[in-house]
């Protein structure tokens, strides 16, 4: 008997969703016992966003400062896993808040080490960062990283931004206005999924992941557009700059200046990534290796 954990935090529900299409051709196998712990913070995150509690969440998402979380249940910690599967939210380009919580917690020592995984992010388009900041947290508590898989909403760019900020701020998913696509990883890729957990079966039961990223990568489990990851890279410089200025205000103070941030944001959304975006499209030409070595890095899970 093969034995697998999930573990998972969502707000939406879009997170489950999609563990549940990976899963289930792992739990539909009578060899495989397919666990779940779903991270459960001491003090909740609500959904849909109030707009001053998303904006506050910044500095803390951004740092990876940890948050108390339930403690999982006895039988998971006493548990040895054959693979976990991690799947996560990208919040301000960093694994989100209860993510990094449990990551940084003595649980996922206990869960994690020496233990095959699999990541799983649902994410608008910015994931590639984050990922790299949860490879050092798996290898901070020894886990071996086997395989990685990137949802995205492949809306255009500022088209998903209006619809993700819509759905995070009202709780509706919907086609804005009746013309704009539904925000989020689209059901029939929520759906598809579960090729991804044929392939991860596979490798399960042969006891080696030796090749299973790159099947998944074959199977279109990862995308890398190398705008984003230009913009990914950029926007955590100065992600750096205003999440360690606010921290260190007074309750005051920081409400004023995530104001600023917030305005600061609009402007690097709407002005700032369209001239990025054609400063890239014109010197593509001039970094065309470079960039192909680097979508070959952020494929694979070194």
């Amino acid at each position: 008997m093969k034995k697998v954990l999930v573990v998972f935090y969502t707000q939406s529900g879009q997170l489950r969703s999609i563990v549940e299409q990976l899963m289930s051709p792992l739990g539909c196998d009578n060899q495989v016992q397919v666990d779940y712990l779903e991270i459960k913070m001491k003090k909740a995150f609500s959904f849909p966003w109030e707009k001053e509690a998303f904006f506050d969440a910044f500095p803390e998402s951004f740092q990876q400062i940890p948050a108390d979380i339930d403690a999982p249940d006895e039988q998971v910690l006493h548990q040895k896993y054959d693979l976990v599967v991690l799947a996560y939210q990208v919040w301000y380009l960093s694994p989100s808040i209860p993510m990094n919580s449990f990551l940084k917690s003595r649980y996922a020592q206990t869960i994690l080490r020496d233990t095959p995984v699999v990541t799983v992010s649902g994410s608008r388009n910015m994931w590639i960062m984050a990922q790299e900041k949860v490879k050092v947290l798996l290898k901070q508590q020894q886990a071996q990283l086997v395989g990685n898989i990137a949802l995205v909403d492949r809306a255009i760019n500022l088209v998903s931004v209006i619809s993700l900020v819509n759905w995070m701020f009202t709780g509706e998913k919907k086609r804005l206005w009746g013309i704009l696509p539904l925000p989020g990883v689209s059901e029939k890729e929520i759906q598809d999924s579960k090729k991804f957990g044929a392939i991860i079966l596979k490798y399960l039961k042969s006891d080696r992941f030796d090749g299973l990223q790159k099947e998944l990568v074959e199977n279109k489990a990862v995308e890398v557009r190398h705008f984003l990851v230009s913009m990914d890279k950029k926007a955590n410089k100065m992600f750096t700059l205003w999440s360690s200025m606010i921290i260190k205000k007074t309750p005051k103070s920081r409400k004023r200046w995530l104001k600023v941030f917030n305005y600061y944001l609009f402007f690097a959304i709407w002005v700032l990534s369209p001239i990025v975006h054609l400063i890239h499209l014109i010197l593509y030409p001039l970094f065309y290796f470079k960039i192909k070595r680097d979508e070959q890095y952020y494929k694979g899970i070194q």
